[in-house]
């Protein structure tokens, strides 16, 4: 069993015993529940074009930094021109929680993505109880017509989605109510990173997608590499958490850009 078999077989039973503790209608009660969204597809017309990352951990790189404040870090992020922030909402494989977004929420005015493996409707109302505007799809753990349908939810909870592929198979579960497709430059079974690939991928989608590059950008060259070949955003997150002080590493970064 590979390493996102075990995350989604987690995943799975994680879900089963949030719905005993908590019941849908109780997170349509929630404080977040009927805001506003803001989007993440004008943001990255707007802004840097990176979705910047709060992760803890990896399964493939173990601990990132467990010291950053989540709050410090994403007002840095969006202080330094953030087109929006991504967060790990994984607890057991990436350090995360749907409370990480929460201390975020009331004091973050870009686009939030709720960065998880997203394989039960339940999860769709969680997040949008917590605030979330985005929501990841992970082609690589979900059929075309659960991609289709969760992208119909989402939507109808007043959410954006970001669909996850990695390989040409996976184009099969772009639709056209997709608003972003992100392209994971890291494969998720043996977690390489080929930059090329993803270029190539990119070129198969219909021209009008906003394609984001995900995973595995360690370099300004890395951004300005998939920048030139059209990406339209950039999802990184251990490159700036690495640092001691994550959001000033994403505040040097982008004074090279």
């Amino acid at each position: 069993m590979n390493i996102l078999d075990q995350i989604i077989e987690r995943k799975k039973q994680e879900v089963s015993a949030a719905k005993s503790e908590i019941t849908v209608q109780k997170l349509q009660d929630s404080e977040f529940f009927h805001r506003q969204k803001l989007s993440l597809k004008d943001s990255l017309k707007s802004k840097s074009g990176i979705i910047a990352e709060f992760k803890r951990k990896s399964p493939s790189k173990g601990l990132i930094n467990d010291e950053a404040d989540v709050l410090e870090v994403a007002k840095y992020y969006e202080n330094c021109g953030a087109s929006g922030i991504s967060v790990l909402t994984d607890t057991h494989f990436f350090g995360g929680s749907i409370q990480d977004i929460l201390n975020i929420r009331n004091d973050i005015n870009v686009p939030v993505l709720r960065k998880d493996f997203m394989v039960d409707e339940y999860q769709f109302y969680e997040a949008k109880s917590i605030g979330a505007d985005v929501v990841l799809l992970i082609a690589a753990c979900l059929s075309p017509l659960q991609v289709k349908d969760f992208t119909s939810l989402a939507h109808e909870l007043g959410m954006e989605v970001l669909l996850e592929i990695h390989t040409e198979a996976e184009l099969n579960h772009f639709n056209k109510d997709i608003d972003l497709v992100g392209i994971n430059n890291r494969n998720l079974k043996d977690f390489k990173v080929d930059l090329q690939h993803s270029v190539n991928l990119k070129n198969l989608l219909p021209k009008d997608t906003l394609s984001v590059a995900e995973s595995g950008i360690y370099s300004v060259e890395d951004f300005r590499f998939l920048k030139e070949k059209g990406f339209d955003g950039f999802l990184m997150g251990e490159y700036f958490m690495r640092n001691q002080n994550p959001g000033k590493a994403f505040e040097e970064f982008v004074n090279y850009l």
